[in-house]
């Protein structure tokens, strides 16, 4: 089989069930009459570059690594497509929490405090609500001090590693405040790394989208509307799927869209993560 005839799909390994759902998905889509490989990364950047030079045909990309991939390709005249995205992935929050008996009361507060963030890369715990506090008129950096926990740079805060510290960070009195995604905040409260209680939400961003998968230039259509029709045809009540859905973390597949990332473009702009050529320009970013 030639390499045009098969579908080669690349996933960033943040954990090892990631080689699970991708083998299985392997086996469900050869099934189902699609040739289909995939590769495993270390980090989005790679896997980025590695889609614009054809290595692969898609990436299950993170909402920075969809940043940089539509960056890079209309540098270079092309054009990336989001064609799918999960349930999941949909309207989103972070929130930024402060302990219950905290004297701050309003986000205007935090001025001169302590903000804990996520990795340097998480659009989630880092990014995205910096780029809301500068909405609101503080400056990252001037107005208030960044604890930043750099956790598995280049996987884009996907393992929440670098989440989780800086929750810790906040109950162990080190920041002021915290940054965590709405779905993890509840979820570090259900296993106690969080007592119920003890903190309180001080304010939301506005609503964002995650990962997509993220089509290359000149990958062939048919190739591509076979691997969207699968995806769509998926169904969580069939055994067959329903464990590969629940890995990762989704029970419908949707069509993918941009209009979510909105918030994060500008994040990346405004703290000098990426240029509008898609180069990285963060000084500090080692992946």
């Amino acid at each position: 089989m030639s390499r045009n005839d098969m579908l080669i799909l690349g996933a960033v390994a943040y954990a090892p069930k990631v080689v699970t759902i991708w083998e299985g998905f392997k086996e469900f889509f050869i099934k189902h009459d699609l040739p289909f490989d995939y590769i495993l990364y270390s980090n989005y950047e790679t896997q980025v570059e590695h889609l614009l030079s054809g290595s692969i045909d898609v990436a299950w990309n993170s909402p920075l690594a969809w940043i940089r991939a539509d960056r890079l390709a209309k540098a270079q005249g092309k054009q990336v497509k989001a064609i799918a995205m999960r349930d999941t992935d949909c309207n989103l929050t972070s929130v930024i929490i402060v302990r219950s008996e905290s004297p701050i009361k309003k986000v205007a507060d935090l001025k001169g405090k302590t903000v804990a963030v996520g990795a340097i890369d998480s659009p989630q715990a880092s990014l995205i609500p910096l780029e809301f506090l500068r909405s609101q008129g503080l400056i990252p950096h001037t107005d208030f001090t960044i604890l930043r926990h750099d956790v598995l740079a280049g996987k884009h805060g996907d393992h929440v590693g670098g989440e989780r510290d800086a929750a810790q960070a906040l109950m162990s009195g080190k920041a002021d405040a915290a940054c965590v995604i709405n779905g993890n905040y509840a979820a570090f409260e259900a296993e106690g790394l969080i007592l119920t209680g003890s903190t309180r939400v001080l304010a939301e961003t506005p609503a964002f989208d995650h990962c997509n998968f993220t089509v290359g230039p000149d990958v062939s259509s048919t190739l591509v509307e076979r691997f969207h029709s699968l995806l769509m045809g998926m169904s969580y009540d069939d055994p067959e799927v329903r464990p590969l859905m629940e890995l990762e973390g989704l029970k419908e597949w949707r069509d993918g869209r941009v209009e979510g990332y909105h918030i994060l473009d500008e994040a990346v702009n405004d703290e000098r993560f990426y240029d509008a050529n898609g180069v990285i320009v963060e000084p500090t970013y080692q992946y």
